[in-house]
């Protein structure tokens, strides 16, 4: 469940679980072993850090957060394959490969999910909801990578609650007519 919900965070913000894995692994309080603990690096969370801070008030703009999407399509599957293969290599069976796959695409699937709604939230809203649903995204991000690590099983319901709210919304927008 570990590497289940830190992929899924890092679908939603690439470096809001690494930041966290990383100062985890500098205060020793896990250790996901080499190369991993590259993380807790100085340089590295410094590096992380500010790609952060880029990443969280580009999120808050409407439009430009569409864009920083579009980059982010690489980077968050990325950032979760790492992170689930790093959560997978504390002693568990799952070969590397298998893991940095299912990283791929659990955090690729809860990007793909964030990149298609925003431009649907931010048209019907005159771009108002862009900062309230990506600050709401980023305490998720932050709520989820901190169970993986300390309270895994808390992952699996935050991931019923996510599905629900999804086809909840899904569902509200099939029925909203079209206004024109």
């Amino acid at each position: 469940m570990t590497g289940l919900g830190l992929a899924a965070a890092a679908g939603l913000n690439a470096y809001i679980p690494l930041v966290i894995v990383g100062f985890l692994q500098f205060f020793d309080v896990v250790d996901f072993g080499a190369p991993f603990d590259n993380l807790a690096n100085p340089w590295v969370l410094g590096v992380l850090v500010v790609l952060l801070l880029v990443e969280v008030l580009a999120d808050k703009i409407p439009a430009v957060d569409s864009v920083n999407d579009i980059i982010q399509t690489v980077v968050r599957p990325a950032a979760g394959a790492v992170l689930f293969a790093a959560s997978t290599s504390l002693g568990t069976d799952i070969p590397p490969v298998v893991a940095l796959i299912a990283g791929l695409i659990t955090a690729g699937t809860v990007h793909g999910t964030k990149a298609a709604m925003r431009p649907v939230l931010n048209a019907g809203t005159a771009g108002a909801a862009a900062p309230v649903v990506s600050t709401g995204e980023d305490i998720a991000s932050t709520a989820l990578a901190f169970a993986a690590i300390l309270a895994p099983i808390l992952v699996l319901v935050a991931l019923v609650v996510f599905i629900w709210l999804v086809v909840r919304w899904l569902r509200r927008r099939r029925r909203e007519p079209l206004t024109t």
